[in-house]
């Protein structure tokens, strides 16, 4: 098993694209580990980068203790499992799970051993004579990650491996592999652009842009104290809603002024002395949807934290609603158990302590 070090890591093209910009990481032994972000961030070049499949610019990576710079990939000690699977179509399922140990020079009773062994923890033993055009997606992605297993690799990478198959499989894939990551007990490295996924199978979860790592956390410090707007707008679904705002301190409360009404936030925000400097200035009010209700009894009991919007469309989601609002020319959304008349006025109420603020111009998060 195996720890990953990442220092100032930097992936610059022949173009002068700088695709990864001083990439800092620590990766502990048997950690699964989520790289997420949108297309172009640059997760999938980092993942390449571990691999060996793509050269670092600048920089020092370590897989243990071992500098890995100029290391080729088939002695690093790794597996990676790919988006398209990549299964030799012309060999069964056995014969691609045991390819790279017979390349190997491994004796075959021990290939034979180990290839049951994976197809019987991926529940694919009846599946060893079939050739791949004769599964289903879900069994293709089995046998990648079988091929992956065989090799009893330190570190396993895997590069958006769910991409491919439909959501309801998707969502049992999910935790199938984060139930293999246990049993295993093996380094995981996981790259997607779905925040569901990173958010429900990640001991921790960084989140890029540009090439650049904007937080490295927990999922639920991701999504309770985000960095900035970026990562507060990325996680969570729907998306956070951004309200602009000015702060106002009078008399020792502190009031937020919003497009026609105000509220006072001083239960939730009255310790906090950095707030002194931005009195009279501009912020940015983050609001998660499901931190903005429509419940009579929560709206009655909270007079003073209800704003007014027009109601354009509902989104029946079953057991919960998604309300697209216009508030005073800004667009937000609620999730709400309950749908509302569209085209009307709609009274709701701001769940105040759920609350984030950030620069308007640094689009840091004031209170981080």
């Amino acid at each position: 098993m195996a720890s990953i070090s990442l220092k100032n890591i930097y992936k610059i093209f022949e173009d002068g694209t700088t695709a990864v910009n001083d990439f800092s990481l620590e990766i502990e032994d048997k950690e699964f580990i989520i790289l997420v972000g949108p297309s172009g961030c640059g997760k999938s070049t980092t993942l390449r980068m571990i691999a060996g499949l793509e050269s670092i610019t600048q920089g020092e990576m370590k897989i243990g203790d071992r500098v890995v710079n100029s290391v080729p990939p088939k002695d690093r000690d790794i597996a990676m499992v790919f988006q398209s699977y990549a299964l030799y179509p012309h060999m069964s399922v056995y014969k691609n799970m045991a390819f790279g140990l017979e390349l190997r020079k491994m004796p075959k009773d021990e290939i034979d051993k180990r290839v049951r062994e994976a197809a019987k923890i991926l529940d694919i033993e009846h599946l060893l004579k079939r050739k791949p055009r004769a599964l289903s997606g879900g069994q293709r992605q089995r046998v990648a990650l079988g091929r992956a297993m065989v090799r009893s690799p330190s570190v396993f990478l895997l590069d958006e491996p769910l991409s491919n198959l439909d959501a309801k499989l998707r969502t049992a894939m999910r935790t199938e592999i984060k139930k293999l990551h246990k049993r295993l007990g093996t380094t995981f490295i996981y790259v997607t652009h779905d925040q569901t996924e990173a958010m429900t199978m990640g001991d921790r979860i960084v989140v890029m842009k540009d090439g650049i790592i904007q937080q490295a956390d927990t999922p639920q410090t991701l999504y309770n104290r985000p960095f900035n707007m970026f990562v507060a707008g990325f996680i969570g679904s729907p998306q956070m809603n951004f309200l602009d705002a000015v702060v106002s301190i009078r008399d020792g409360q502190i009031y937020l002024i919003f497009a026609d009404n105000e509220i006072n936030v001083t239960s939730v925000f009255g310790g906090e002395a950095r707030l002194n400097d931005y009195d009279g200035r501009k912020v940015k009010v983050g609001i998660r949807p499901e931190d903005i209700t429509n419940d009579a009894d929560f709206v009655k009991k909270n007079a003073d934290k209800v704003i007014t919007a027009t109601l354009e469309v509902n989104e029946m989601m079953g057991s919960e609603t998604y309300l697209y609002l216009d508030y005073s020319g800004e667009k937000i959304v609620a999730r709400v158990e309950e749908a509302a008349p569209e085209d009307e006025v709609t009274v709701l109420a701001i769940k105040t302590e759920k609350i984030h603020l950030f620069d308007p111009n640094t689009t840091l998060n004031i209170l981080f």
